[in-house]
């Protein structure tokens, strides 16, 4: 039976400029797309802004567009998950079932971080939060893991431009020791949050190495404070930092 309705241009529009960009596989400049497409010059320009609004597509800092942050956790839902999930996936449920830890995995996105997947099924005490969720990039440990493999320079732009919050009394709010705490997760490999993002929460976080510019990925447990004895932290950390090993290991394979 067919039905009778009115197509939205504006839809087919916003999926022709997916769809260019995902065969390109490289990023595009205004006038790149409008030359493409032969679109409308205003319609282009609504069209990537309110997509770069949503993170389905970004911007970066030379003004060009590409696929955004969002579109993996539009793959992973309509698709089973992409390629970079569904490697890690099996990694944050070991980590959840060994630990009382709900884990997750995410990426930087600008001056926040987004989760694009997590386990927290194994235990009746979790600590939850959404796929798709964007948290503070002070959240925590994770944001400390996936500093720590940027540029000094970058680094220092992103905390003149948005520094170091206030959330708890074990908050560092001081952008030198923070940056030094940042620092240090290169040397060690682990980056800790004891309190400074939820009181009573603690969250262990390390880099996952997707060698791909444009992709900067962590993985990190969250869970409380008073389940976790020194003895514990030590076997937290042995096991996270097997982890990172081994994904990294994996995704320079891959690349």
């Amino acid at each position: 039976m067919s039905l009778n309705y009115k197509k939205v241009p504006a839809i087919e529009k916003c999926f022709s400029i997916l769809e260019l960009m995902a065969q390109a596989k490289h990023s595009f400049g205004f006038n790149e797309i409008v030359k493409n497409l032969g679109l409308n010059k205003s319609t282009v320009f609504n069209i990537l802004h309110t997509l770069n609004d949503l993170d389905v597509l970004e911007k970066g800092e030379d003004g060009r567009f590409r696929l955004g942050t969002r579109l993996f956790v539009l793959g992973n839902a309509a698709a089973g998950g992409a390629e970079l999930i569904k490697t890690v996936h099996p990694y944050l449920e070991a980590i959840n079932k060994e630990f009382t830890f709900s884990t997750f995995f995410g990426i930087l996105t600008g001056h926040r971080i987004m989760i694009l997947d997590k386990s927290d099924r194994a235990h009746m005490i979790n600590v939850s939060s959404e796929i798709g969720m964007r948290i503070p990039l002070y959240a925590g440990a994770a944001g400390k893991a996936l500093l720590s493999q940027l540029s000094e320079e970058e680094i220092d732009e992103i905390l003149s431009q948005n520094p170091p919050k206030q959330y708890t009394p074990l908050s560092v709010i001081n952008t030198a020791e923070y940056k030094r705490e940042v620092i240090a997760v290169r040397q060690t490999g682990i980056a800790y949050d004891p309190g400074e993002y939820i009181e009573g929460l603690i969250s262990v976080a390390v880099p996952i190495l997707t060698y791909r510019k444009d992709l900067t990925a962590a993985i990190w447990g969250v869970g409380f404070k008073q389940l976790f004895r020194e003895d514990i932290m030590l076997r937290v950390n042995e096991f996270l930092l097997n982890i990172a090993k081994e994904l990294n290991s994996r995704f320079n394979m891959i690349t």
